[in-house]
């Protein structure tokens, strides 16, 4: 979640609507406001599988709140209130809008430092780091044969690493990008923000997951590539490939599912947004 200085303006006197894709435009603004990369394209994708509110004050959208509900996971994303709106709790009744769609829902986030407040107090609790990479890429040779294929089979993979239902999104991203195959795990690239976005990297070893990130990196290179990492394990391997740690975010859970040790595991995120 992003804010910043105060305005007289309460919460209490602004209208949540749905988020509708004729919203998209304001949307942006205060994205491109808050310093987040997304062009209206990548708005789009995240609203195709996604429920959500804008905030409305004398129609001007002041604050955005979206739900991408994957079987039994939810994840809650693209929080963001605009800067003349800190201090009223817009922040938490964005939020509200959100947990209400996902209801009883296993629920998901990538906090900022700005949000983590916020959400620490409605119950939810740190998993883990997420490591930002990005650069120009360079080419690097994959440890392990990779190559581009079709979707075919990756939501498999994606539920055993994620627990989360991703077909459509998956299929989605794959219509608009590569998929790079190895023989035990699979990566997206497409474009997205300044250049492209290698996610999700799921594999089932290190190994696999490095010569999926050298894979993607020399498909990119000489363009600038960004990856979310979950394993800080990777972070020397990116930077070798041109992408340096930039900053991340902290993954937070709150009803989360028993720990169980799946066969794959999503060593980068489609995004911060979706998981």
């Amino acid at each position: 979640m992003t804010a910043a200085s105060p305005t007289t303006t309460p919460a209490s006197d602004l209208a949540l609507r749905a988020f509708t894709p004729e919203h998209i435009p304001g949307a942006l603004r205060l994205s491109q406001e808050a310093g987040w990369p997304h062009r209206a394209e990548d708005w789009a994708l995240t609203l195709s599988v996604s429920q959500g509110v804008v905030a409305l004050r004398d129609g001007e959208i002041v604050g955005t709140a979206l739900c991408s509900i994957f079987g039994e996971v939810a994840s809650v994303n693209m929080i963001i209130v605009d800067a003349r709106m800190r201090g009223h709790g817009l922040g938490r009744k964005l939020m509200q809008a959100v947990l209400d769609l996902a209801g009883t829902r296993e629920l998901r986030l990538t906090a900022t430092t700005d949000g983590l407040p916020l959400y620490q107090k409605l119950g939810f609790q740190s998993t883990g780091e997420i490591l930002q990479h990005q650069g120009i890429a360079l080419r690097g040779e994959p440890e392990l044969p990779v190559v581009e294929g079709d979707a075919d089979g990756i939501a498999a993979m994606d539920l055993a690493a994620s627990g989360m239902e991703r077909a459509t999104l998956l299929s989605g991203i794959a219509e608009r990008g590569t998929v790079l195959r190895a023989e035990g795990g699979f990566a997206l690239l497409r474009d997205f923000g300044r250049g492209q976005v290698l996610g999700p990297v799921v594999a089932r070893d290190m190994a696999t997951a490095r010569a999926l990130l050298s894979a993607g990196a020399t498909r990119a290179a000489g363009g600038f590539l960004r990856v979310d990492l979950t394993d800080p394990a990777l972070a020397d391997h990116a930077t070798g490939l041109g992408l340096v740690h930039v900053g991340g975010g902290t993954a937070m859970a709150k009803g989360a599912a028993p720990a169980c040790a799946p066969v794959f595991k999503t060593y980068a995120l489609a995004s911060q947004a979706l998981g």
